[in-house]
């Protein structure tokens, strides 16, 4: 009965001044929702990185030539010509862990369709690029492995690509002009959006590799091999695996001397979300010096509140309260408001992360586990900065308390 008459003396204490109690608690409130708000914001981001980085496809090796040394100076990576198709066609043969291989290689040219012209770049690939990239047709097909062997003058369209070119119409069937060779459109790919760099993916066509290479670049080096592996588990195999086939195939002795780099994937998968990851701590850090100023309130009103009532506290203890009494009041008072302060702040914090996300645009995730740190912080800010005027209030001299003006 006892510790329910403390409950019941604690929240009259509270009701008592009403604005100030809401103003004490506006710091939590603001601090809550200032955590909640940044770490959506930062974990939107985290996840859209992440999609973004899906987007290029799972397992993916790309093997760019290496850089050419003229003299004293080094050009830079990709300036050698070193990598063929026949690398290209000897990779899943003698490379048990790899799955997909597509030759890459890539011009650019302004494409014509009737009285409309777009410029955008051709990307010349095999068979397997779109699995290895994990994109769908839309409508249509892609080209065949018989369209690569012809080199023939056939094509995929991206979705920019159609719209710009065919936008009243479908394009599969149609006919298209590339630097003034004549394409036949098989089809229209998925929408994929923007890359992790911003790049537009969309903005693209797909030709046989072979026909981008004699028809359009006139180059008979490939600009890059994509290559998946069969599993997660196995991409640092399958890299070594290629890594030795094409030190063979290339007649390369030593150590550091390889004409080729490979980059995976996962690498930048990783190195993304570390960033993301520490663009979340660093926004949540500074959110949460919020709740250390609304903690600071609190002690700061309740350092009032038992100066403004240090004649109640004499005439309680003078009727029987204990000191443990007088301190757990002042604490369930510093913890009412911080609970309270805790739940409007989680509802600030959800509304300002889907205000952020539909007027500015921002992606924000909002996960559990944010909204119980916010909420656990709030709590223990609220006892923390609670305990010492509970404390002060609780060692007062009976005798001094009554005798206070």
């Amino acid at each position: 009965m006892k510790e329910l008459n403390i409950f019941v003396a604690a929240f009259r204490a509270l009701q008592r001044n009403k604005l100030r109690s809401f103003l004490t608690m506006l710091g939590i409130i603001i601090g809550v929702g200032a955590v909640i708000t940044m770490l959506a914001i930062g974990q939107g981001a985290e996840y859209s990185v992440k999609e973004q980085i899906a987007s290029l496809g799972t397992n993916v090796l790309i093997i760019s030539p290496g850089s050419q040394q003229q003299g004293a100076i080094r050009v830079g990576a990709g300036s050698m010509t070193t990598l063929t198709q026949d690398d290209a066609q000897a990779i899943p043969i003698e490379c048990p862990a790899v799955a997909y291989v597509s030759p890459d290689t890539r011009a650019n040219g302004q494409v014509i369709a009737e009285n409309l012209n777009w410029a955008t770049g051709i990307e010349g690939v095999g068979v397997d690029y779109l699995q290895i990239r994990e994109w769908e047709i839309e409508y249509g097909d892609l080209f065949t492995d018989q369209d690569v062997k012809a080199s023939a003058k056939v094509c995929v369209l991206g979705t920019t690509v159609a719209d710009n070119l065919f936008p009243d119409s479908n394009p599969v069937g149609q006919t298209i002009r590339i630097t003034n060779v004549p394409f036949k459109v098989t089809g229209v790919l998925a929408k994929k959006g923007q890359n992790a760099m911003g790049q537009d993916q969309d903005d693209i066509i797909l030709a046989p590799f072979t026909t981008v290479l004699y028809r359009l670049s006139r180059f008979p080096y490939l600009r890059a091999i994509i290559v998946s592996a069969t599993s997660p588990n196995n991409i640092e195999l399958a890299q070594k695996q290629i890594t030795e086939l094409l030190r063979m195939r290339h007649k390369i002795a030593g150590v550091n001397n390889d004409d080729f780099t490979i980059r995976n994937q996962s690498d930048l998968a990783t190195a993304a979300t570390a960033t993301s990851q520490i663009l979340t701590i660093l926004l949540a850090s500074i959110a949460s010096v919020s709740l250390l100023v609304g903690g600071i309130g609190i002690m700061n009103i309740m350092l009032v509140s038992v100066t403004e009532r240090t004649r109640e506290i004499g005439i309680r203890m003078s009727v029987g309260a204990r000191g443990r009494d007088i301190l757990t009041q002042f604490l369930i008072e510093a913890l009412v408001l911080s609970l309270l302060g805790g739940i409007i702040g989680i509802l600030f914090g959800v509304g300002g992360s889907k205000i952020i996300s539909s007027f500015a645009g921002w992606p924000t995730f909002i996960t559990a586990f944010s909204i119980v740190l916010s909420f656990g912080f709030s709590i223990v800010i609220g006892i923390f900065f609670g305990f010492y005027p509970a404390r002060k209030a609780a060692m007062l001299n009976p005798i001094d308390a009554l005798r206070y003006e």
